[in-house]
C-alpha cells in the first residue's frame, strides 16, 4: 500500500512544476495576444496622463547595480515595460533607441524595464539586435503591478520634475513626428523653467 501511495506522490511532484510552467506560459500568451491587439487598437499614440502620482521606481541592473528613477530627476525620462518574447516591444527597440541617441546631452534618457526575464536572455536579446539602452530588471513582475502595466509594451514619459505626464500603450515609432515632437516640447518647456527657476 505504502509502495503505491509513494509512487502516486511522485507522479504527482514531478506533474506540479509541469503544470505551474504551463500555467506560467499560458499567461504569457494571453498577455502577448493583448500586446498586439493592443498595438493595432491605440496606433501608438501618446495619452495625457490622468493617473496620478508616479510609483516608485527602484530596480537592479543586469550589472546588479540598482537604479532608481527619483536619482533621474532633472531629466524627462522614458519607462518603457517590456519582455524579449514580445514581438512588438522588439520592433520598437530601434526607434526607441534612435530617440535616445537624437535627444542625447538634453536631458532625456530611457529607462527599459524588463519583466521577469533572466540576465541571460536580456543579454541574448541585446546582443542579437545591437541594443543599448538602459535596462532594469522587474524580476517578480512588482514593479509592473504597481505601474499597472496590463499589457506589453506599455511605457510613461516623466517630466524634470518626476512626474508621469504622458502613457503610451502598445508599440509605437518613437521617432516619428508626433511622438518626438511631444517630447522635445516637454525637453524644452523643462529646461525653460529650470533656467527661470536658476534665474530667481
Amino acid at each position: 500500500m505504502n509502495g503505491g501511495r509513494d509512487a502516486s506522490l511522485q507522479s504527482e511532484a514531478r506533474i506540479a512544476p509541469q503544470f505551474a510552467a504551463t500555467e506560467i506560459a499560458a499567461a504569457l500568451l494571453v498577455l502577448c495576444g493583448l500586446v498586439l491587439g493592443a498595438g493595432a487598437a491605440h496606433g501608438g499614440e501618446l495619452k495625457p496622463w490622468t493617473g496620478g502620482a508616479t510609483p516608485a521606481l527602484a530596480l537592479k541592473d543586469p550589472a546588479g547595480k540598482t537604479q532608481d528613477l527619483a536619482a533621474y530627476r532633472g531629466k524627462v525620462v522614458l519607462v518603457n515595460f517590456w519582455a524579449t518574447w514580445c514581438a512588438p516591444c522588439r520592433e520598437e527597440m530601434p526607434s526607441m533607441q534612435a530617440l535616445r541617441e537624437r535627444f542625447a546631452g538634453k536631458g532625456f534618457e530611457v529607462l527599459a524595464v524588463n519583466v521577469m526575464e533572466s540576465e541571460e536572455a536580456i543579454a541574448a536579446f541585446r546582443e542579437s539586435e545591437l541594443i543599448a539602452l538602459p535596462v532594469l530588471m522587474d524580476r517578480d513582475g512588482e514593479a509592473a503591478k504597481r505601474w499597472k502595466v496590463r499589457l506589453l509594451p506599455m511605457s510613461f514619459v516623466i517630466d524634470r520634475r518626476g512626474a508621469i505626464r504622458y502613457q503610451l500603450v502598445g508599440e509605437a515609432n518613437w521617432t516619428g513626428s508626433n511622438i518626438a515632437s511631444a517630447i522635445e516640447r516637454l525637453i524644452d518647456a523643462n529646461a525653460k523653467n529650470q533656467s527661470a527657476s536658476a534665474a530667481r
